[in-house]
């Protein structure tokens, strides 16, 4: 049977329309089919294929046709928007309701100025897509530190074919939460492609601030478009606004007048080395020389301390400068590290050497004494570096504190950055972990000086010389680095006065070991003084004062020597002499 022309080309209209009208189902049923895809695929070890991934998500989601303005495609954990713009752009504010499937809610606003860069491109077309993306879980978007993520969710927004990027109107994105986060600090980031070394990317905190707006709202201001999300992390200390500049000044003054002080007691301490070595051979020394050889390690310990003190106190204040440049914060970062475990090495081989002195009372000779000290203080902290280099070098780099401001009826947090340790797990073992085993030791060694003191005097029945013993305990104290345990006193109760005063003891630090340095090295030359003239009385000649007793043992002076023994010895009768000067 043959159909009339005019009937065959009715059918053939009608069969190209009714194709024409499926095309669109069948482009959102494969998108759809490939969300369910993602949601139900195993976290790829590579940073390349989970890049893949989301990338081909986008790529489907920009050619998909739909008739509408906008479309929606959801799944259990993916739920994908995609919007048809024009270059007389209104603003657009898309919010939880738009998505049937959305577990917690959210809101994005996006401004009228978001088409506007687009549209003076000569290539940009009349239509423009917005593409709005949410994730319910995180291991597609999972960074180096395993960063923990405000429900999960990730929300992402991009224009197609165009990069939105330095807005003078914000982009708002809104989460909500409905449990008390107040042990957690909430700070809102983007993914950075590219930023993380595992991961195909990292958080970030560029062009985006962070507002809490009680009672379970966090409201994020960003100047581009990418994927954001909240990172929650335990809290830290926030420090008030009002007391960032005040505690700025106190650092940044304090940590210079401590290079400045440290130095010149290095060259104080060269200068005294080369006058003893241009003494006359006529002359004699011989009690001199005695005193000479035994300060020769205690000497070395205390210049180490203030090289370690002068490395740390530099790389303090350049680290703040180089926050922004990736790789020089992160050699900055390791080298503050470094220089804060060498610091407190020293002290506990002052506090070590301080044991050797006044507590062992037996013939003591330790082989290569200097070198193994040498070793310890500066080759042992390198070692821990370079192993946190080498295991995980993400935990160095951009550190932020938190700058907390409050506003009528909200709280806006800021942040203040530098170059530091990042994992608070490293945090906690190589800084406040060795910290605390190095501090214990010094106050064990610095009470049972303190008990050995009191106890000569209670046996010898000196006059009571309280101000002077105090003086001494003060003295000891600061070499042994005692103010670092306020760092462990940063409770909410104390923690303004704990600020002010960690920061002050602290950032003076050098200079104080210039003052010790500076009375026992006057104590010293009277010392080696009294003992001269007393020599010169057995041998005939006149003394100007030979009742003046020691005040302080030789063996925790600053007194030098132009030649460093390779090891070094404590004759019992010199210990008991030393400890008996302690007392006056």
């Amino acid at each position: 049977m043959m159909l009339p022309k005019c009937t065959f080309l009715f059918l053939c209209l009608l069969d190209d329309w009714g194709w024409a009208n499926e095309v669109p189902h069948r482009t959102i049923n494969e998108t759809l089919g490939y969300m369910k895809f993602l949601q139900s695929r195993s976290v790829s070890r590579h940073a390349s294929n989970v890049q893949r991934l989301i990338h081909s998500l986008e790529d489907r989601l920009r050619e998909v046709n739909f008739s509408s303005v906008n479309v929606t495609l959801q799944t259990d954990k993916i739920q994908s928007l995609v919007f048809k713009l024009t270059c007389d752009f209104p603003g657009l504010t898309i919010n939880s309701s738009h998505v049937e499937k959305a577990q917690t809610r959210h809101v994005m606003q996006f401004p009228a100025e978001l088409t506007q860069q687009a549209c003076k491109a000569k290539e940009a077309s009349q239509q423009l897509r917005l593409i709005c993306v949410y994730f319910d879980m995180k291991h597609f978007f999972q960074d180096d530190n395993n960063s923990l993520l405000l429900n999960d969710n990730i929300l992402g927004a991009s224009l197609v074919n165009h990069n939105v990027s330095s807005l003078r109107q914000s982009i708002n994105i809104s989460f909500w939460h409905n449990e008390s986060l107040e042990t957690y600090n909430l700070t809102c980031v983007f993914w950075k492609i590219g930023a993380g070394k595992a991961s195909w990317g990292a958080w970030s905190t560029e062009g985006c601030t962070t507002r809490l707006i009680p009672p379970r709202q966090v409201l994020c201001c960003c100047d581009h478009l990418t994927y954001f999300a909240v990172i929650m992390k335990l809290s830290s200390t926030e420090i008030s606004a009002e007391l960032l500049d005040p505690l700025t000044y106190i650092s940044i003054v304090g940590c210079s007048l401590s290079i400045v002080a440290s130095l010149l007691t290095i060259l104080l301490n060269f200068y005294s080395r080369r006058i003893l070595g241009c003494f006359p051979r006529t002359f004699n020394l011989g009690t001199i020389e005695h005193f000479r050889k035994k300060n020769d390690s205690t000497t070395y310990i205390h210049m180490n301390l203030h090289v370690s003190v002068i490395l740390l106190n530099i790389t303090f204040l350049l680290s703040p400068s180089l926050a922004l440049q990736p790789v020089g914060c992160v050699a900055i970062a390791a080298l503050l590290h470094y220089a804060l475990l060498s610091c407190f090495t020293w002290m506990a081989i002052e506090g070590f050497n301080l044991y050797l002195l006044l507590v062992r009372v037996y013939n003591i000779y330790i082989q290569r004494y200097i070198l193994k000290l040498s070793a310890l203080g500066w080759g042992f902290p390198g070692f821990l570096v370079v192993l946190l280099l080498l295991l995980k070098s993400s935990a160095y780099g951009r550190y932020e504190i938190r700058i907390k401001t409050n506003q009528e009826n909200e709280t806006s947090s800021q942040n203040a950055s530098m170059c530091w340790i990042t994992s608070t797990e490293i945090h906690r073992i190589f800084v406040m972990g060795y910290a605390g085993v190095t501090s214990l030791f010094n106050l064990v060694i610095l009470v049972w000086a303190v008990k050995m003191l009191h106890g000569l005097q209670s046996r010898e029945k000196w006059r009571s010389r309280t101000c002077r013993d105090i003086t001494t305990v003060l003295g000891l104290s600061v070499l042994l680095g005692v103010t670092w345990n306020l760092a462990f006193f940063s409770f909410h109760a104390f923690l303004v006065p704990q600020l002010f005063l960690f920061t002050f003891f602290n950032s003076l630090y050098g200079f104080f070991l210039f003052l010790w340095f500076c009375a026992q090295k006057q104590r010293s030359d009277m010392e080696a003084e009294t003992s001269s003239s007393s020599q010169m009385t057995r041998t005939g000649l006149p003394s100007h004062d030979s009742s003046i007793r020691s005040p302080l043992p030789s063996s925790v002076t600053c007194s030098s020597s132009p030649v460093l023994p390779h090891g070094t010895s404590h004759q019992e009768g010199g210990v008991k002499e030393d400890m008996a000067h302690l007392g006056t």
